[in-house]
Parts: structure tokens; C-alpha cells; sequence
């Protein structure tokens, strides 16, 4: 009789402990599926799985690679926390007040951890080529989403950068239609450069900051003007940035564009006085300009960049593309990207930029 109590408890016992170990493992499967019903993931750029929040709300950004702008551009904006300085670009302070006094929590490998935990982010916009700076913020147990910032990277991947922050931003529609935009306006050029020989395109050098500073094949310089019809005199130096005067002349160039990205403007008047310039095509013809600048600069990868390519193709080949109103077709992209009413005089200090 004792004996066969005593099984009866041993049961009751084993019964206990296996309703307990079932109700814990649907306590744990329950508390799983709520976490998965709050997270999401994302394949980054550097084809990182990356767990977010399935509405992230607080964004920092530690790279000055355009990622603020494709933000702002799918309806993010005031969903950033902590960026690089942005007073640089007065358009987009102009159309962003908040961006006036964001924190600066540092950039690329320069990062300032202790800063970004006090902000709280839901995820870091880091630059792809930032391997220390992300893996600090990594550590710190912080999700990163690792965007291209300037390397060669062709349309087709700032499009799918596009829609991958479309994605985190839950802007599937609004980044849709940034990419149809983009596929547009390069079809236009395209279909109107196709039948150009490539010994009749325009040779371009891009001059960034200094006289023999450039973009070989390796970087964007080579994707703005390839995909506005043109040939980078430079490509044959992929990833190098620096060339020699005598290379320069050697290439000889029909047009030269001057940028601001890497340092300030070099003055067309000093290109065009230059003693050693005097043989050049571009200069013999006056055909040197400087490179526009709206919210961002405009030969830089980023969603404006698509207007970029877009006055090249026309500056490189006026009578192609003579019926395009760029004023109108900035202004178009403004409203309807960033909600922003362009004006005459906005479109006219992008073209004629001061740095």
C-alpha cells in the first residue's frame, strides 16, 4: 500500500514537473514570437542580416556619405537623432530646422560611443568602409546599417540602397517610386547617347578639391559621367586619387568639372588662367564647371545625385537634351520626395554654387 502510494507521488510529481517544463517552453515560444512581432530584418549593403525594430523611430548616423538625405527623402527625417553636421548644406537646414543643433556623435572610424548610447538609438547608418567605428557600436550592443558612401557603385546599387532604407523606414511605396524616378530619367539618357560613337563622346576629367586630385575607375566620379554619356579620362587609374600635371595633359580633356566634395571648390578662373592649362581642350573651349550643390552634393551618391547626372548629360550635350527643364524637374523631385517647394532662386545657387 505504501509502495503504491508512493508511485502515485512520484507521478503526480513527474506530472507537475512536465506541465511546468510545458509551461515555461510556451511562456519562452510566446515571449519569441512577440520579440519577432517587434524586430525585423534587414540585409544591409554589406550583405549583413541586421535585427531592427520593426518601427525604429531614433536613427543616428555616423557617415557623411548622403545617408541623411535618402532618410529625409523616404520621410525620415525627424526620426534622426545624432549626425554628422549638416550646416554645410543650407537647403537642407533651410527645409530641416531640427538638423541645426542635432548631435554630432562623431564619424567613420572616429566614433564617439558614450554619445550614441545617450542617444538611444533604435539603429546606427554607418558608412560600409567603417569596419572599427561600426564594430565598436556593434559591441555596444547597437544594431548597424551599413550604407555605400562614395565608392564606384553603379545605379542599380544606390536603387537597391533605396528601397533597403525604404525597408528599415517602413517607406516600401516612397522608395519605390524614388528608384522609378532614377529609372526614368537614366532611360532618357540613355536612349538619347546610345547612338553617340566612343570616339565622339565627350572626355571628362573631375577634378575634386585640387588640380591632380580625381576619380579613377574605382569611385563615383566614374558613374556620374559614364552614366551621363561621357568617358572618365581617368578611369585608367581605378583606385588611385592622385595624378601628375603631365598626366592631365596628356589626356587632354574636352570638359572639366570641378567639385567641392573633397575640399573646397578649385575657381574656374584659376583653372582657366592656369599657365600649364593653356593647351587643354577644356580650357581652350571654356568648357570647365563647377559641379552643383543642393541638399547634398550633387555628383555625390545620394537621391539628388540622379539630377546630377542628369545636368552633366546636358552640360556634356546641349543639343540632346535641349526640351529638358532642369529647374522644373528639380523642383518636381523636391516636392515630391521631400515635400519642399523649390524656388527660382534655390535652383539657381545649386547651379551656381559658392562654396
Amino acid at each position: 500500500m505504501k509502495e503504491k502510494k508512493k508511485v502515485q507521488g512520484d507521478n503526480r510529481y513527474k506530472i507537475l514537473i512536465l506541465s511546468l517544463t510545458f509551461f515555461l517552453l510556451a511562456v519562452c515560444i510566446q515571449e519569441k514570437a512577440e520579440a519577432q512581432a517587434l524586430t525585423k530584418t534587414v540585409v544591409d549593403m554589406g550583405g549583413n542580416e541586421v535585427t531592427v525594430p520593426k518601427n525604429v523611430n531614433r536613427i543616428v548616423i555616423t557617415c557623411y556619405g548622403g545617408a541623411t538625405h535618402e532618410i529625409a527623402a523616404l520621410g525620415g527625417a525627424e526620426k534622426i537623432v545624432g549626425q554628422p553636421s549638416m550646416l554645410r548644406f543650407p537647403t537642407l537646414v533651410r527645409m530641416y530646422p531640427g538638423f541645426k543643433k542635432t548631435v554630432d556623435p562623431g564619424s567613420f572610424n572616429n566614433v564617439n560611443i558614450e554619445e550614441i548610447l545617450n542617444l538611444k538609438p533604435d539603429v546606427v547608418i554607418a558608412s560600409l568602409t567603417a569596419e572599427q567605428g561600426n564594430r565598436k557600436i556593434v559591441e555596444a550592443g547597437i544594431p548597424v546599417i551599413r550604407v555605400y558612401t562614395g565608392r564606384a557603385n553603379d545605379p542599380s546599387d544606390s536603387k537597391r540602397e533605396f528601397l533597403m532604407i525604404g525597408e528599415l523606414l517602413n517607406s516600401k511605396r516612397q522608395a519605390e517610386e524614388l528608384v522609378e524616378f532614377w529609372d526614368r530619367q537614366l532611360q532618357i539618357i540613355e536612349e538619347r547617347t546610345a547612338d553617340i560613337p566612343q570616339g565622339m563622346r565627350k572626355r571628362v576629367y573631375y577634378l575634386l578639391g585640387s588640380l591632380t586630385h580625381t576619380n579613377g575607375s574605382a569611385w563615383w566620379g566614374e558613374t556620374l559621367i559614364t552614366s551621363a554619356g561621357g568617358i572618365n579620362v581617368a578611369h585608367e587609374i581605378g583606385k588611385l586619387r592622385d595624378i601628375t600635371v603631365e598626366q592631365l595633359l596628356g589626356w587632354n580633356p574636352d570638359v572639366m568639372i570641378l567639385s567641392s566634395n573633397e575640399g573646397k571648390f578649385v575657381p574656374v578662373e584659376e583653372v582657366m588662367n592656369n599657365g600649364q592649362l593653356q593647351g587643354v581642350r577644356a580650357v581652350i573651349d571654356g568648357a570647365v564647371y563647377l559641379c552643383p550643390v543642393g541638399t547634398f552634393w550633387w555628383d555625390r551618391p545620394a537621391p539628388e545625385a540622379i539630377l546630377g547626372i542628369t545636368w552633366l548629360a546636358q552640360t556634356l550635350y546641349p543639343e540632346r537634351f535641349g526640351d529638358i527643364d532642369l529647374e522644373k524637374l528639380s523642383q518636381d523631385f523636391y516636392h515630391r520626395f521631400y515635400g519642399y517647394r523649390l524656388s527660382h532662386d534655390e535652383f539657381a545657387s545649386f547651379i551656381t554654387p559658392q562654396d
